[in-house]
């Protein structure tokens, strides 16, 4: 869940992704957005999971509160909702009250709304501005949308963030290479992508990982363009984090100096 206390101008102004949703759909579009720190080194405050009935519903129940039209609004006020960001709402049946309102609160905000449910013809798909709705059919078990729906649904959700991170250039080939290097399975698996990405071995991407401050865009881009840390560093900022682009700019620099 979002700290609410921690948010500032700056991430509210550059827009959000905002899930919203009541019990299982509302632990889901939380779960996609914690993953996102630490695979794509997304600000927390730039995407978070708002959950009908707070944290606490995170781990038990809240009876009533996915009933709650007005809970919705005063929660999407906490944070501030500006027509810059996206709210998602998820609901398998399309009709839960607070997800709904949400969506109401969003379109009146002037924000993106979107709807993740299981019925095309529900009260959500028909409000959201955009609406996904995989129809599963029937529950094994009669009434447990946390199963058939609820694995669409976090399928659904997995896919969104995924095209977004590609989009925002946090991707590179088909390597997640804006990964937080925070534990020696996350270090070695960096190290991987490096050697993969570069032709180096593991050991000299290790090195030149370590040279970055375990900066794993950095490192590429340090032994693909032949360039020191700082200069990496630079042609980052630049290409606004994209390694892609960082490749380009340095390639355009190495010409130019080539054409003196």
């Amino acid at each position: 869940m979002v700290d609410i206390k921690s948010l500032t101008t700056e991430t509210i102004n550059e827009g959000r992704v905002i899930y919203c949703g009541a019990g299982t759909s509302g632990r889901m579009g939380t779960l996609d957005t914690v993953e996102l720190t630490p695979t794509y080194d997304v600000s927390p405050q730039r995407a978070f999971g708002i959950l009908a009935g707070g944290d606490e519903a995170m781990y038990c129940a809240v009876e009533g509160a996915k009933d709650s039209k007005e809970l919705a609004v005063e929660d999407l006020k906490k944070v501030s909702l500006t027509d810059m960001d996206c709210v998602i709402g998820i609901a398998a049946s399309g009709r839960t009250p607070y997800t709904l309102s949400a969506l109401e609160y969003a379109n009146k905000i002037g924000a993106l709304s979107v709807s993740i449910t299981c019925n095309k013809d529900s009260a959500m798909a028909e409000t959201a501005q955009i609406s996904i709705a995989p129809v599963v059919g029937p529950e094994v078990i009669s009434g447990s949308t946390r199963m058939k729906a609820g694995t669409a649904q976090k399928m659904t959700v997995n896919m969104i963030s995924t095209g977004v991170m590609v989009r925002l250039g946090k991707v590179y080939q088909n390597y997640m290479v804006h990964v937080q290097p925070t534990n020696e399975k996350l270090i070695a698996r960096s190290c991987g992508m490096i050697s993969q990405i570069t032709g180096v071995d593991t050991d000299r991407a290790r090195a030149v990982l370590n040279e970055t401050n375990m900066d794993v865009p950095q490192a590429i881009v340090m032994l693909l363009a032949g360039c020191n840390s700082a200069q990496a560093q630079t042609l980052l900022q630049q290409a606004n984090g994209r390694v892609r682009d960082a490749l380009k700019l340095a390639e355009a620099q190495i010409s130019q100096e080539a054409a003196i």
